[in-house]
């Protein structure tokens, strides 16, 4: 009988476990839907896209160079 490998005894360990779950489906369930809305929908309203009006990658480069320097120069 050949001995399985880690990964395969780790798998089939977190696999029988979520199997026989009742109330964890649930609970996992709800840990998504909050990660969801944590980076899905807070990201549309508190996080702009400042970098998206640039066309190319050196007037990105420009732009955060000058934000920096401009918020270590005047704070």
């Amino acid at each position: 009988m050949a001995k399985k490998s880690i990964a395969a005894r780790i798998f089939r360990f977190y696999w029988d476990g979520f199997r026989s779950m009742t109330i964890g489906k649930t609970l996992w369930l709800i840990i998504f839907i909050k990660l969801f809305v944590m980076f899905a929908i807070l990201k549309i309203f508190f996080f702009p896209d400042y970098l998206g009006k640039f066309n190319n990658s050196s007037d990105k480069q420009e732009y955060v160079s000058g934000e920096l320097i401009q918020r270590v120069v005047n704070p």
